[in-house]
């Protein structure tokens, strides 16, 4: 019989032969003369207290009859041995030998849990041979054995060992096992967390913390792949500050993100700016942070003597040999899923990096979970000797795409369960809601080149000037006329500012358009908002557009489109049209490529997804450029929250940047008094007005 015909599970089954057949063998050793029939009444079990295979149920007569064996003694038969008194077999006998070599089928599987789990149909035999297996346990909910990766080996040799057995084992596919042995031969590096700075530590959440655990008891080879939103980069960094005695690192990231890797690192190593060295294409950009610069495009020799070296994607093909060269024991890959492509040239060349290393931490919101074969580069950078045939991957993984070969998903519920259990960790922001503010901000410099930034420096060159002149103006028509000039001036650099940032706008644009996830972008200018729209639009992102151009008739019909209709990723947004009354709260991230004079416009702008409706954890990123106009109103947009007691987050009396983050941008003319006063003296902001939901 079949086990899924019992209706006992096969723990209670084997519990009640057991104790049946003790019973049987008692009453038949005290009275020799007892039938058959007075055998079988004396069955029922009775276990006693704290017995932990005792049943936590009482079962009926007949239960107990079906699961005990029939034994019919005969003539001249030993009733307890079941063997003849002349010496012949008996029928118990030759039961035992069937039992034995009798066919049986076991089937191993990678369980959801990350155990090993093993089905079979009912039988004793086996049932004694799982208990031999090192924190082994019986799943009566789900009717499986499970065990950890680590008992596997033992697991195998149990069942071969079974004497006379004819047993056909299904066991786990080969790229399965290899890659359950190359994670169980990581090193187990948890005791290390311990040498997290108390800096960082003291600022990780509760799932963080189980973050930087895991990357450590997995060896340090891992894929982190929380949602976007979650400190994926302050886990990362706080891994890398347990394994301090493999330094200088390296981190690969996309190029709109490297000067955000730098300032993160200073704030939250405490480490010399000097010590972090940034690969750019160019040198003559803004480099307000004191970073160590080096451009990609010299002639010259590179050298990354760095502690923390900072390198783009793009770029690492052109310094392979020199980054082979260097050793680099420790690699962050952020967004990791640019390694996707494995016929790219950035992928061919980062990843015999991340196989050399001993430390490799892939950071990835997107992880294509159900696109199986953009995962198989990022795993074979991890674990080079297990993921080293594509073919073998994708015939188990990728079966049933329509596109081309390997574009389909197959066993998708064991890979994840294998990819979960060897080297990622995912959490998603519903999962630990709880333990996130309701609102994150974030800084994020963009880096802007010789060329983006040659009119804004003319401009500042002149603005300096005028304010000479200011001091000097012998009437007060004079200064007057001259403040008149300063003021047209900071409007032109606004605006300067405003169009130099377009192409690093649209380079960290691309990031998010990798991430697959739905956004708010805000800007002021028409030239920033056409761009953010027309880069969208060629990219085939679907996305609305909401300015002060767009009819109020309009504008509800769109909304209900980004709201309700998965295909719209993105809202291309005015600071003033699209920051008032919109309710856009199915997307959980809201960047701005500009600022506003006014904080009002801001708070308002970041309430159109920080609203009544949203049940998700806002982050909202500010894309900044250094040694432009956002140093100064970044300043000034603080100074005026503390001055009006703005409440942010339920608490903060300024834009705090990230959960703990209290630095601003480094403000650049601290002399422009004017500018400031000319601020201040802008309209203010009601408080009241930052939760209007109505």
């Amino acid at each position: 019989m079949d086990f899924d015909d019992w209706e006992l599970s096969g723990e209670e089954l084997d519990n009640l032969e057991r104790a049946a057949l003790k019973q049987i063998a008692e009453r038949n050793a005290s009275s020799s003369s007892a039938t058959t029939s007075s055998c079988l009444q004396s069955t029922i079990p009775s276990h006693p207290q704290g017995d932990p295979n005792a049943f936590q149920a009482t079962y009926k007569r007949e239960d107990v009859l079906s699961a005990a064996p029939i034994i019919r003694p005969s003539s001249g038969e030993d009733k307890v041995s079941g063997k003849s008194s002349s010496g012949n077999s008996g029928p118990h006998n030759d039961n035992h030998v069937k039992q034995l070599t009798e066919k049986r089928s076991v089937k191993f599987f990678l369980h959801a849990s990350g155990n090993i789990a093993a089905k079979f149909s009912y039988d004793q035999i086996l049932v004694e041979a799982f208990r031999k297996i090192p924190k082994a346990s019986w799943s009566a909910r789900e009717r499986l054995w499970m065990f950890p990766l680590s008992s596997l080996p033992v697991a195998e040799k149990v069942l071969h060992e079974i004497s006379g057995s004819n047993l056909e084992l299904e066991n786990l596919d080969p790229l399965v096992q290899r890659a359950i042995a190359a994670a169980s031969a990581m090193p187990d590096l948890r005791d290390r967390y311990e040498f997290i700075p108390n800096s960082i530590e003291s600022k990780l959440l509760p799932f963080q913390r189980e973050g930087v655990r895991f990357a450590l008891q997995h060896g340090g080879r891992i894929l982190l792949a929380d949602e976007m939103g979650l400190g994926k980069t302050l886990q990362a960094i706080a891994v890398v500050s347990c394994v301090r005695e493999s330094w200088p690192v390296l981190v690969l990231a996309p190029s709109a993100l490297r000067l955000h890797w730098a300032s993160m690192i200073q704030q939250w190593m405490n480490i010399p700016s000097s010590e972090i060295l940034v690969v750019l294409s160019q040198c003559s950009g803004s480099n307000k942070g004191g970073f160590k610069i080096v451009p990609s495009n010299t002639k010259k020799s590179i050298h990354l003597d760095g502690v923390f070296n900072i390198v783009s994607y793009d770029v690492v093909p052109k310094l392979q040999d020199l980054l082979m060269a260097s050793k680099f024991k420790v690699v962050i890959a952020d967004e990791s899923h640019f390694l996707k492509n494995a016929q790219a040239k950035r992928t061919s060349a980062s990843l015999p990096l991340l196989q050399k290393a001993q430390y490799v931490i892939l950071l990835s919101g997107t992880p294509a979970l159900s696109r199986p074969i953009e995962l198989f580069k990022q795993l074979e950078a991890l674990h080079p000797t297990v993921y080293k045939n594509v073919h073998e991957y994708g015939n188990r993984y990728c079966k049933g795409g329509i596109f081309g070969v390997y574009q389909g998903a197959s066993n998708h519920e064991e890979l994840h369960s294998l990819i979960k259990a060897t080297v990622m960790i995912r959490r998603l922001k519903k999962d630990v809601l709880s333990e996130l503010p309701q609102k994150r901000r974030q800084q994020v410099f963009l880096d802007l080149g010789e060329k983006e930034m040659r009119q804004i420096n003319a401009l500042f060159r002149e603005l300096e000037v005028i304010k000479g002149k200011v001091k000097s103006a012998q009437s007060e028509e004079e200064a007057k006329s001259l403040k008149f000039a300063e003021k047209s001036l900071i409007s032109k650099i606004y605006t300067a500012s405003g169009e130099a940032k377009i192409p690093a706008v649209l380079d960290y644009l691309g990031t998010m358009v990798e991430a697959n996830c739905k956004f708010l972008i805000f800007a002021h200018h028409q030239s920033m908002i056409d761009s953010i729209h027309e880069y969208l639009l060629k990219k085939k992102v679907g996305c609305i557009r909401i300015d002060g151009s767009t009819p109020s008739a309009l504008r509800q019909a769109l909304v209900t489109d980004f709201q309700e209709k998965e295909t719209i990723k993105a809202a291309v947004l005015s600071i003033r049209a699209g920051g008032v009354g919109l309710t856009l709260t199915a997307a959980s991230t809201v960047i701005f490529a500009e600022l506003s004079w006014t904080p009002g416009d801001l708070i308002q702008a970041e309430d159109r997804a920080h609203r009544i409706g949203q049940v998700s954890s806002v982050n909202v990123c500010y894309l900044l450029a250094n040694d432009t106009v956002d140093d100064i109103i970044w300043d000034v947009v603080q100074s005026k929250l503390d001055n009006l007691g703005q409440m942010l987050d339920g608490q903060e009396k300024s834009l705090e940047v990230s959960t703990n983050q209290s630095h601003s941008s480094p403000a650049k003319q601290k002399t422009l008094d004017s500018f400031i006063k000319r601020c201040n003296n802008s309209p203010p902001h009601d408080p009241s007005k930052k939760h209007c939901h109505h």
